[in-house]
């Protein structure tokens, strides 16, 4: 099974549950589903990136051409693998089926399962945040 399989074998059995279950052969299943994403990730890229620009020079070309893989996997797996969350899907996942294998699991000693908290000018812990960069700034 290729990367996109995984992701939607993981993504599905968290956000998908009564789709995941009704599904007979899993490992077949998110096995043609990660091949079908990936040819449409191949075609798509080739479709965004286009024909090569007269004068482009080799980083260019690179960069345009990871550009359009990025986009096209940003929209084939929104369509195809990670699909919107079932109503009552439930909240607080194992983490264990988020975390990539051999992942980093253990961020300043605890699990992250969402992202960090932005603390704005408002928030209680700003002064204590800003001296903290302040003070990595001034290299102290």
């Amino acid at each position: 099974m290729n990367q996109y399989g995984v992701t939607a074998q993981r993504h599905w059995a968290r956000w998908l549950p009564e789709r995941f279950a009704a599904i007979a052969d899993q490992n077949s299943f998110f096995s043609d589903l990660g091949e079908e994403a990936a040819r449409q990730i191949e075609d798509l890229t080739a479709a965004l990136a286009g024909d090569d620009p007269p004068g482009e020079d080799y980083l260019a070309k690179v960069g345009r051409l990871n550009m359009a893989r990025l986009q096209a996997e940003e929209i084939v797996l929104r369509d195809l693998v990670l699909l919107p969350p079932e109503p009552g899907a439930r909240e607080d996942p194992d983490p264990d089926l988020d975390l990539a294998p051999g992942a980093d699991r253990a961020l300043s000693g605890q699990r992250w399962t969402e992202a960090p908290p932005v603390i704005d000018r408002s928030h209680p812990l700003w002064e204590q945040v800003n001296a903290e960069q302040e003070e990595l700034a001034s290299g102290s």
